[in-house]
């Protein structure tokens, strides 16, 4: 692993090292995307003083509420869809419409069923983890080898049995691959809801203070958001790869 750390830190750094020249050397304005300096300057100044702080935890409540709910319900619903060929013949079609429908869309009328609060956007977060979760995990239910399945049967297993020793290990890589792409959707989710009804939250942060042409702390949240995201999908995925083996081959 410290291959890809290594390259991964040198790669952010060569990004933040041409981004501050950039701007020093006047080939992008300052008002526009700021600089690693200055993005630096703001941080400091809204950690230090506290302002940023409630923005953070409202997010975060927000995400992680959403979060756990949408996984609680999603893989359940994944796994009862993917072994039974009638319920997926109900539901599949209405996945597909829902996942192929951009969030930004249905947010306004969640916000005007819910209202402004936090319920609106554990709503939000739900929906976006529960669709690509459940997804995934149906996916999973269907990659299960037919040639181990019909030895389950011809040794006389129960459909319970067959469950819990063929298609849920099978299941199981693909969950974690939903759930590390469902934290990266429902993170989106969350800063698009912020960003139309909000007056908290770093979706809320980031808008006001683009109003303000506060470009370094419209910064600093994009940079917050993107680091939140990078280390829960380099934590899942790390998961992931220990479940690797349990993936079926395509050989």
């Amino acid at each position: 692993m410290t291959e890809p750390v290594v390259f991964g830190v040198l790669g952010i750094a060569l990004v933040l090292v041409v981004w501050e020249a950039a701007v020093d050397l006047g080939f992008v304005k300052a008002l526009l995307i700021s600089s690693p300096t200055r993005v630096a300057s703001a941080a400091v100044a809204d950690f230090t003083s506290g302002a940023i702080w409630p923005d953070l935890r409202v997010s975060l409540l927000e995400w992680s509420v959403g979060f756990a709910v949408g996984l609680a319900t999603a893989i359940p619903t994944g796994l009862i869809i993917g072994y039974s060929r009638r319920a997926e013949y109900v539901f599949d079609p209405i996945l597909a419409a829902l996942y192929a429908t951009p969030i930004v869309a249905l947010v306004p009328m969640i916000v005007l069923v819910f209202g402004v609060g936090t319920a609106s956007k554990f709503f939000v977060v739900w929906l976006e983890t529960f669709i690509t979760c459940t997804i995934a995990t149906l996916a999973g239910a269907h990659a299960a080898d037919k040639r181990y399945l019909d030895i389950a049967r011809s040794f006389g297993a129960s459909r319970g049995l067959t469950f819990r020793s063929v298609t849920l290990p099978t299941t199981v890589p693909f969950i974690i691959t939903g759930v590390r792409l469902a934290a990266g959707r429902a993170l989106v989710a969350v800063i698009i809801a912020e960003f139309i009804a909000s007056n908290i939250g770093i979706g809320f942060y980031i808008s006001f203070n683009g109003t303000l042409l506060q470009t370094s702390r419209v910064m600093l949240g994009v940079v917050l958001i993107g680091l939140f995201g990078m280390t829960v999908g380099q934590l899942i995925r790390r998961i992931e790869q220990r479940f690797d083996v349990w993936r079926p081959s395509l050989h």
